[in-house]
């Protein structure tokens, strides 16, 4: 008590006498309420009014009027305690109207709690349904860690009986209440956090009970039920706050879902309107004769990518084959694979380059694709079926039918792009590989008279199968011999059908609708040359009745003496001629004196420098070679002929 309370006290305590006034025993009782002292000091003025002597009439007054003081000072404390909580409870109603991070609500509260409270600890923890237990949430004026990471069962300790029943429960001492189940863990976190005291209420969310928020003190104590109701109303607080973050989540979840769906929904529509512009633009390249490569470019420019086709032995054979199993598009590395097929036939594949992450939809595009893709090979096959039918049938006509109007062969060929007017070359061709069995003989000269159809289909000329081989009427370009026709057509064939292929070719044909039977001869030609070559062990080769100097005479269907005599000696007929010099003479003396220049000018009566001179002429007209054994046999068979001809050509 204060001095001047005290002095105040005492003149009180004086009778009348002293100044008093009379019936005033309450005035320094109100002193010591407005100055706010403790409750042990309103028993000074009775102390001090009995040691003086009072009269009992003056000290019972003055213990009623302590008695109302005290009173009158609970009401008060009680008045403020009341508003403290309330502005605590509104301060916290106001965190969750403005609700922007759960964690930092719930801190608040539990922090209000213990304060108004007056506990050592106050925390709160939350159910977690996955994992079937309780956790601790926040914590406030905890030391322990153990404690501050528990993890309780459902229905262990203080929280267990709390979330059983519902309703709120105190202990006085817990490790001597016997009401729940005590766990080693969870008695150990309480005794490392020196817990003694501890009150529980439930956080409820309609009939659910989701936690618990307890205070807690490290001494015995009694909570009674005004602060009971207190943290009730801090747990509806705390559940209602979590409450709304869930609901919060929830409309975020739903509303990133519903963005992501609607990211999904225009995805798909950008999808489907490529895949319709890629159906427009496959169909409008179907209907205006597109080509393979023309949809591998529509394909590549919807997709974003780089789309080829490849032959079935250039795509990678797993992917490949997987495909052609499965009916869809295979992923290869960074690659997609979409085998092209008509029936069991594997016609080759669509490959879609460095485009590893590929939308369900841009897949089916590329199916599509391929479907198309197919459907223009075979198409393009059965065109190239029918115009190798059409060119097989000209060339049959032209070989047998010898009575065929001209000018109706010459309108046929014209549609087939060929030019009969031009030179051509008959060319007989056959495959030298052995076949296992007759369906694989078949197999492969089905094969070679495919590469001949389409050999001459780029070439303008016409290709038929006939006698177990293939038969070519091919033009003579102007830098041509019959012989280059002949080894390059074998060196094409073999490489289209991977076998060796032997060709014989005819001499050089012109206006071959002019004699009905020009070309069937020119073909027995081409046969004799390709037999020729077989049997000279020349097989994959190709050539002319002119690559077998006088052995073509044999072989040419019409033994073409002026040629062979042009070829092999023309050169010194044309001196001659032009020069009026005898060079014939001296060459058909010389072979006639067994080669011998010193015999040779005794048969001319010329000196032996004039021999020597005139054979080096002939040495420069026909090639340092002309007196090797191959070439002198065939100069001297020339010679002969163009002698035996002389008569006939005067």
């Amino acid at each position: 008590m204060s001095r001047d309370q005290v002095q105040s006290a005492e003149r009180t305590a004086e009778g009348p006498g002293a100044g008093a006034v009379p019936g005033s025993g309450e005035t320094p009782f109100l002193e010591l309420l407005a100055t706010g002292a403790s409750a042990d000091a309103y028993e000074q003025p009775v102390l001090v009014a009995r040691a003086e002597g009072q009269p009992p009439g003056r000290i019972a007054a003055l213990e009623h009027a302590k008695l109302l003081a005290l009173r009158v000072r609970s009401e008060l404390e009680g008045r403020r305690r009341r508003e403290a909580e309330l502005s605590a409870l509104f301060e916290t109603a106001h965190d969750l109207a403005g609700l922007r991070d759960l964690d930092a609500v719930l801190q608040a509260i539990v922090q209000r709690a213990r304060s108004l409270l007056g506990t050592d600890v106050a925390y709160l923890s939350l159910n977690d349904p996955e994992r079937g237990d309780t956790y601790m949430r926040v914590t406030e004026g905890s030391v322990a860690a153990r404690f501050q990471q528990l993890r309780l069962g459902m229905g262990e300790g203080l929280g267990g009986l709390v979330a059983q029943t519902a309703r709120p429960y105190v202990t006085d001492d817990y490790f001597k209440d016997d009401r729940f189940q005590h766990t080693l863990a969870i008695d150990a976190g309480v005794r490392d956090e020196g817990l003694v005291a501890i009150l529980g209420v439930p956080l409820m969310l309609g009939h659910h009970v989701i936690g618990v928020l307890y205070a807690a003190d490290r001494r015995a104590r009694v909570f009674g039920r005004e602060q009971i109701a207190l943290l009730g109303s801090f747990a509806a607080l705390a559940a209602a706050a979590i409450d709304t973050a869930n609901l919060l989540a929830e409309t975020r979840a739903a509303l990133a879902g519903l963005e992501r769906a609607n990211e999904i929904i225009q995805d798909r529509s950008a999808v489907i309107e490529r895949a319709s512009d890629v159906h427009d633009r496959l169909a409008e390249l179907v209907l205006r004769g597109g080509g393979v490569h023309d949809v591998a470019a529509a394909v590549s420019e919807v997709l974003d990518g780089t789309v080829e086709f490849a032959e079935a032995s250039a795509a990678p054979g797993g992917a490949l084959q997987a495909s052609r199993a499965d009916g869809h598009a295979v992923r290869h590395g960074d690659d997609w694979i979409a085998a092209v097929t008509a029936g069991g036939e594997l016609l080759g594949a669509l490959v879609l380059h460095g485009h590893p992450g590929l939308d369900p939809v841009d897949q089916r595009t590329l199916e599509r694709a391929a479907m198309v893709t197919s459907l223009l090979l075979l198409a393009r096959r059965s065109a190239a079926e029918a115009e190798q039918r059409v060119r097989g049938e000209l060339l049959d006509d032209l070989l047998d039918a010898r009575d065929r109007d001209p000018r109706l062969l010459r309108e046929r060929a014209a549609r087939l792009h060929a030019d009969l007017d031009a030179t051509h070359v008959v060319l007989a061709a056959r495959l030298e590989g052995a076949a296992a069995d007759a369906d694989q003989e078949a197999d492969a000269r089905r094969r070679l008279w495919a590469a001949a159809s389409h050999l001459a289909a780029t070439r303008h000329g016409l290709a038929a199968a006939r006698d177990g081989g293939t038969v070519l009427l091919l033009p003579l370009g102007p830098d041509d011999t019959a012989t280059d026709v002949a080894r390059r057509t074998a060196r094409q064939l073999g490489t289209a059908v991977h076998e060796p292929v032997t060709v014989g070719a005819s001499a050089p044909l012109a206006d071959l609708t002019a004699r009905p039977d020009a070309v069937a001869t020119a073909y027995a030609e081409g046969r004799r040359c390709l037999d020729a070559l077989r049997l000279l062990g020349r097989r994959g080769d190709g050539a002319a009745a002119e690559d077998f100097g006088f052995l073509g005479l044999l072989l040419a269907g019409e033994r073409d003496v002026a040629g062979f005599v042009d070829r092999t000696i023309g050169r010194v007929v044309a001196y001659d001629a032009r020069r009026g010099t005898e060079l014939l003479r001296t060459l058909d003396a010389y072979f006639a004196c067994g080669m011998s220049p010193a015999r040779t000018k005794d048969d001319l009566h010329v000196h032996v420098n004039t021999v020597a001179q005139r054979l080096e002429r002939v040495g420069r007209l026909l090639g340092d070679d002309w007196q090797s054994p191959s070439r002198a046999l065939e100069i001297q068979l020339a010679l002969r002929l163009h002698r035996l001809s002389a008569p006939e050509r005067r």
